[in-house]
């Protein structure tokens, strides 16, 4: 059997932008003890919520929603800018530490990974036990803290690791699955949306144990074949998905997000895409490296996959030159099917100390290097809402201008 770990970070852009400030200023205020947030700006209530304190979720603010209106329903709370950088500094942090009790990690998102324990655990003690010892170094260590979800699978340890929160950890072996997976709400099944929820309720599948007790063709014919047998072996604990060994850094840098809704238009797509190719030009700048292919990566709401890449002509660490590609690459592929996940890749990655010119591009490419490192150095200083384009300004955004969050199925 094997023995695996999810490890996933506490409210995690609030916590490190806590730690941080704290850090800074050891009497400042503890955001998480007051109702606080991340994301956008508290005097133009623009953006979205990107993390709320504990006190803030008192108060009924979701992640994801405007920050116009969590301002309404707590009028007294604040609201911080976020800080990529920062946040990307403590996100590595917390990897290395995990990495010294594995080799196979796979990191999930900017807060969130993945452990294959099965052939190191006894060099440690019991899972539960190098489990809580994972949990109390992270917090003693690093100043945050963390949820650790235990089980035989990807997807049952990420279940776990949703229980009650914060700082805990919680198992979801085979024998507990009827006992703590099947009583749950069908929603909170991992990638079960609004629109397939509300497929399953007109079928009178309101739980988990529904779900996995339905017949699987009456699923089929509602729902999709992929998706439909997808989610039944969920629904039933089942996932064979191996743990990814962490990519050698120059390998690819890459980017995705789950959507707060379906997207199916392309003015909305274009401002996502745009908000995944800064993040991943910030990271080509900061490492000093060029990418000569991007990729676009969409998941729509039934599990089907897309994805096309195109080589570049010069190879770039533009956020501008990767939005202009992967822009077009978009239209050439994608036929407005609502989709629930999107991605930017950045391949084919080189040092930027040698770089074939564009002799008839040279001009424009310099003064995107110069404006971009302009932009990034601001940022570095003064947080990563202190320069914006304005095509975020808009309070009903369904993505932020940073997209730090990157999610894929399991």
């Amino acid at each position: 059997m094997r023995i695996i770990f999810h490890v996933d970070v506490n409210s995690a852009f609030l916590s490190w932008e806590s730690v941080y400030r704290l850090k800074s200023d050891p009497s400042a205020l503890d955001l998480r003890t007051i109702p606080s947030i991340v994301g956008g700006d508290q005097k133009t209530r623009h953006g979205v919520v990107l993390a709320k304190s504990t006190p803030a979720r008192a108060y009924g603010i979701v992640t994801g929603e405007p920050v116009a209106q969590a301002l309404k329903k707590c009028p007294s709370l604040v609201s911080v800018p976020s800080r990529f950088d920062v946040y990307l500094d403590f996100s590595e942090k917390l990897i290395r530490l995990l990495e010294e009790y594995t080799p196979d990690v796979e990191q999930f998102s900017i807060d969130e990974a993945f452990l294959d324990m099965t052939g190191t655990i006894h060099l440690f003690g019991q899972p539960d036990e190098v489990a809580d010892q994972i949990r109390r170094r992270v917090k003693e260590e690093l100043g945050f803290t963390v949820n650790v979800g235990i089980a035989s699978n990807k997807l049952l340890a990420k279940m776990a690791s949703d229980f009650k929160k914060p700082d805990l950890c919680h198992t979801l072996w085979d024998h507990e699955i009827s006992q703590k997976l099947w009583p749950l709400p069908v929603r909170s099944l991992f990638f079960v949306g609004g629109s397939a929820e509300k497929k399953m309720l007109s079928l009178g599948i309101h739980t988990i144990y529904d779900l996995a007790h339905c017949d699987l063709n009456v699923l089929r014919s509602h729902l999709g074949t992929k998706y439909a047998e997808q989610i039944h072996r969920y629904a039933n604990g089942v996932d064979e998905d191996p743990v990814a060994k962490k990519e050698p850094l120059n390998k690819g840098y890459g980017n995705s997000t789950t959507l707060s809704r379906d997207v199916d238009d392309y003015d909305t797509a274009f401002q996502v895409l745009l908000a995944l190719c800064e993040t991943v030009g910030t990271r080509l700048r900061r490492d000093h490296v060029l990418c000569g292919c991007v990729c676009v990566e969409l998941k729509d709401w039934r599990f089907k996959s897309l994805s096309h890449q195109m080589m570049l002509d010069t190879p770039t660490d533009s956020s501008t030159v990767l939005y202009d590609n992967a822009r077009r690459l978009l239209k050439e592929f994608w036929d407005l099917t609502p989709v629930r996940l999107m991605g930017v890749r950045a391949t084919k990655i080189s040092d930027d100390g040698f770089v074939q010119m564009n002799l008839f591009d040279t001009e424009r490419n310099q003064k995107l290097e110069q404006m971009e490192k302009a932009v990034d150095a601001i940022r570095g200083k003064f947080g990563i809402d202190s320069v914006k384009r304005a095509s975020f300004l808009n309070t009903d955004s369904v993505v932020e201008h940073a997209v730090g969050k990157k999610k894929h199925h399991l």
